[in-house]
């Protein structure tokens, strides 16, 4: 995995918009129909022109924005066996306390399209990877997009084990602990693909962080650390044999316009977060909620390898940062970890749900922004 070495080095945390058109074959399930075609050869253009896109914005660490995937976690519906049934009502504990708000949001999904007939289903069945095709194409169109760019390094997401059992309830399985491994044990393959073909594996563990005021709102931080505790478990045995400088995680609080007022505190699992097997840590550092919490990293006994992948960049606010704000947010992470372990970042995606994206135009002049704070930031430290 690529460090900061010479200049501050820049990425996202992976999704990005994906072109109308391709929205609606999402949304019409076209990618698993018997006419998929045009779906592929539409979601290998629109990665073509992502990367050349992230490229244009001085993005240095670049991915295929997830193009071919209708959401960063619900995806697997489509990949693996078992997904059939129907999941509950997704209630954060601050839309709860916020219903007005709460509403709202739920209005705007359903107009976006977010009301898409089984978006989420529930586990009904044994689970297994049967759509083998669906990440060998991915991994095919990348590799396809990047000819021709010069860039860093390239990664590609993979779902963790506990935001599959965050999101999609299980009504088949006898333990959580059972269905945790079970989806382990099936997407296991998809990371090692990534692996192998060179690209580092960014594996998307909201759980970590969000789940505490989703499914575990009513318990008390030992009890919510034990449950993400068996997350890591879960999720290292699926990466197991992958080179932990070849994975980076992803934290999240949820990628929502919401208070979060019920958000866990950094520090109250930051230990456990730095049991993950990686070489490196994507989290939210941009938001209103969150940016203090880069202190939280001085206080902790961090391994000497790992890399910072910090959010200066707030993917749910319509301003651009100014480039002096995003260079000042690289420069407290500088000086916890050294110049060379931080890579500037974005908190999380801008098309985290095909239905939910942040407008275009938007998203790529906020990377532009953050190329142009980190370059500031390089004159300065280096």
């Amino acid at each position: 995995m690529k460090r900061s070495t010479d200049r501050i080095l820049t990425t996202h945390t992976g999704s990005l918009p994906r072109p109308k058109d391709l929205a609606g074959m999402l949304f019409a399930g076209v990618q698993t129909s018997p006419n998929q075609g045009a779906f592929a050869a539409r979601a290998a253009s629109a990665v073509q022109e992502a990367v050349a896109k992230q490229v244009l914005a001085g993005v240095d660490v670049v991915s295929d924005g997830e193009q071919s995937k209708i959401g960063f976690v619900n995806y697997v519906k489509d990949r693996l066996t078992g997904f059939e049934g129907k999941s509950k009502a997704f209630l954060p504990a601050d839309l709860l306390e916020f219903p007005g708000l709460g509403a709202s949001l739920q209005a705007t999904t359903v107009s976006a399209g977010g009301a898409q007939p089984n978006f989420s289903p529930a586990c009904t069945g044994p689970i297994a990877y049967r759509d083998r095709d669906a990440y060998r194409k991915d991994i095919a169109n990348l590799k396809a997009a990047l000819v021709g760019h010069d860039v860093q390094e390239a990664f590609m997401c993979a779902i963790a084990p506990g935001t599959v059992a965050q999101v999609i309830d299980n009504e088949y399985y006898k333990t959580r602990r059972e269905y945790l491994f079970a989806i382990g044990d099936a997407i296991r393959e998809e990371y090692r693909a990534i692996a192998e073909a060179g690209f580092v594996l960014q594996i998307d563990a909201c759980d970590l962080a969000m789940d505490r005021h989703v499914n575990f709102k009513n318990v008390s931080i030992r009890e919510f650390r034990d449950v993400i505790e068996g997350n890591v478990e879960a999720l290292n045995r699926a990466t197991d044999g992958i080179p932990r400088e070849q994975i980076r995680v992803h934290l999240c609080w949820g990628n929502y316009p919401g208070p979060h007022n019920h958000d866990v505190a950094l520090k109250d699992i930051i230990d456990i977060v730095l049991k993950v097997r990686a070489g490196a840590v994507s989290f939210e550092a941009a938001n209103p909620r969150h940016e203090h919490e880069w202190r939280v990293w001085r206080d902790v006994d961090l391994p000497s390898d790992l890399i910072l992948i910090p959010g200066v960049i707030d993917t749910n606010s319509p301003y651009i940062e100014h480039p002096e704000v995003v260079a000042e947010r690289i420069e407290n992470f500088a000086s916890v970890v050294g110049r060379e372990r931080v890579v500037a970042s974005t908190d999380c995606g801008f098309g985290t749900f095909v239905f939910l994206s942040v407008p275009e135009e938007l998203a790529y002049a906020k990377l532009k922004s953050l190329s142009e704070g980190a370059a500031i930031a390089s004159r300065r430290l280096y």
